[in-house]
């Protein structure tokens, strides 16, 4: 049962917005604003699933996904891709990757909270 989020993503806007939507439903959300931040947060509390941006600084999404994936510790994790990247070849790469779902920005409530249900 998915109880806490971590919600990954440079812009202040999406991030805002994305812990408020889950927080007003029940969710447990912390934040991470890139790909290395969200490594380091993953070791300090291990969260049911994380909502990742692919394009950040740092280290971006589909980066911080592959070493999720290649981690004992962390592989198990779901990652949702939540990205304006809406590229069929983007999408694939995501799966291969490991997601569990991709949102495409401009998102609207339902279309994250449907994903997040469906896990």
């Amino acid at each position: 049962m998915i109880k806490n989020i971590l919600v990954v993503d440079d812009s202040q806007v999406d991030r805002s917005r994305l812990e408020r939507l889950l927080s007003s439903v029940g969710y447990q959300v912390a934040a991470a604003d890139n790909g290395q931040a969200a490594l380091d947060a993953v070791k300090k509390s291990k969260p049911d699933l994380i909502l990742m941006d692919v394009n950040m600084p740092v280290m971006d999404g589909f980066a911080a996904t592959r070493a999720l994936r290649g981690d004992a510790a962390t592989k198990d994790i779901p990652v949702v891709m939540v990205t304006a990247k809406d590229q069929k070849a983007d999408k694939a790469w995501g799966q291969m990757l490991g997601a569990k779902g991709y949102v495409t920005k401009p998102f609207t409530d339902e279309d994250v909270l449907s994903v997040v249900r469906s896990l």
